[in-house]
């Protein structure tokens, strides 16, 4: 087995296993958590994308996903935000280096050695996911913050990778938002054109992926302290109406930006990707 089993855990009768293996993409190690549900499988997968300065842990701990995974028999796969260790450029502050990979292939240095999420997850993370584990080859994908933009866009731009999307509080405009532009400028260089290409507004504006998911499945916080100045749901929901692209934006009356929030509706989540990886 390519992957290092660090801890076990019997949940909800099936298997969580917390993994290590040394990516061939980012030159490091990479941290990972999988649940499998009880009984042979083969199951569908759905990766699910972090956010800043989160790690593989704050997810399988906190988000309280396995009892649905086991009961829609579905495994799920949960990296780490980006490549760690000595070595590996960083950044004092919370946005930006390690903890803050923005799910896109840096070109500009010194990220670009290491911090190549876009192709991590998209590849050598699929790849070996479905060599290991019982799956079906099928996948879908989630995520939160800067988690929920890396699943919008690696979901718009490789349609033939997923079944379905969806995200929790999602930065969906990067390249207009602070979070984004300081992450982009440092991993993209300065060409706002190259941006484009990691927004998930305009992606969806531009027709990217369209009619190949019959709906995408959005929950915002009201009370999020990041709605108004870093996540601006309403400039993908713009885009996917003048793209005609069915995305559904639930906007939760008094949640903010927390892992309480996700835990709240991470079940209708999982019931969402679990109807379309099954159909």
């Amino acid at each position: 087995m390519t992957f290092e089993t660090t801890k076990t855990h019997i949940v909800h009768g099936g298997t969580l296993r917390y993994l290590k293996h040394d990516s061939e993409t980012t030159g490091t190690p990479m941290t990972l958590s999988v649940f499998t549900p009880g009984g042979e499988g083969p199951f569908p997968v759905l990766i699910w994308l972090s956010g800043l300065t989160c790690t593989e842990d704050n997810f399988t701990t906190k988000a309280g996903a396995y009892r649905a995974a086991a009961e829609q028999g579905v495994i799920i796969v949960a990296p780490d935000t980006s490549p760690r260790g000595e070595g590996v450029a960083d950044d004092p502050a919370y946005d930006l280096g390690q903890g803050a990979g923005f799910y896109v292939d840096a070109t500009q240095e010194p990220w670009a050695p290491n911090f190549r999420m876009e192709s991590y997850v998209t590849g050598e993370l699929i790849r070996l996911i479905d060599a290991e584990f019982p799956t079906t080859g099928v996948r879908a994908i989630s995520g939160h913050s800067m988690g929920g933009h890396g699943a919008l866009t690696l979901a718009l731009k490789h349609p033939d990778l997923f079944r379905s999307v969806s995200a929790f509080a999602p930065i969906v405009s990067p390249s207009v938002v602070p979070w984004g532009e300081k992450a982009f400028t440092a991993y993209l260089g300065g060409d706002r054109a190259a941006w484009d290409r990691h927004d998930a507004a305009k992606l969806m504006a531009s027709g990217a992926a369209k009619g190949v998911y019959d709906d995408i499945l959005i929950d915002q916080g009201d009370a999020d302290s990041f709605l108004t100045d870093q996540l601006k749901p309403e400039l993908l929901q713009a885009a996917a109406d003048a793209a005609g692209q069915t995305v559904t934006i639930r906007m939760q009356p008094g949640y903010d930006h927390s892992y309480f929030f996700m835990a709240s509706f991470i079940a209708d989540h999982v019931a969402f990707h679990a109807r379309r990886l099954k159909g």
